[in-house]
């Protein structure tokens, strides 16, 4: 597991989204699926957790955000939106008092985005189907 280490505790911006492919601002890495939190970033390998499209996001695939002290989350549901996000992984979150946004991949970058300026914030991000 190859982790990307940004500047103080900050969470890396994506700089460009292609199918199969996010490049994280100031040449901090590439990905094909990324694992986003405040101070890094590393491929999400679904293999870890033994996600699938169906039933989706799992709680556990959220828990390594939780513990680097992500207070907001963007879930990505791919660029067909064909990634789902299990109601368990949801209520996970809101009972962390997490906030979460699932979105379209290139809606979620967007989003994801946004808040980097202003949000201690972490992302999974799905950049195919």
């Amino acid at each position: 597991m190859s982790e990307t280490l940004s500047k103080h505790g900050v969470s890396p911006r994506i700089a460009v989204l292609a199918w199969g492919r996010i490049e994280l601002a100031g040449g901090l890495g590439i990905f094909r699926d990324a694992k986003l939190y405040p101070g890094g970033a590393r491929e999400w390998d679904w293999r870890e957790t033994g996600t699938r499209h169906v039933p989706g996001i799992q709680p556990q695939d959220v828990e390594e955000l939780l513990e680097r002290g992500c207070r907001s989350i963007v879930l990505a549901t791919g660029m067909e939106e064909r990634l789902r996000v299990r109601r368990q992984t949801k209520k996970l979150l809101e009972d962390r008092g997490v906030v979460c946004e699932v979105l379209p991949t290139r809606r979620a970058v967007e989003r994801y985005n946004e808040l980097t300026a202003t949000e201690l914030v972490g992302a999974l991000i799905h950049s195919t189907c």
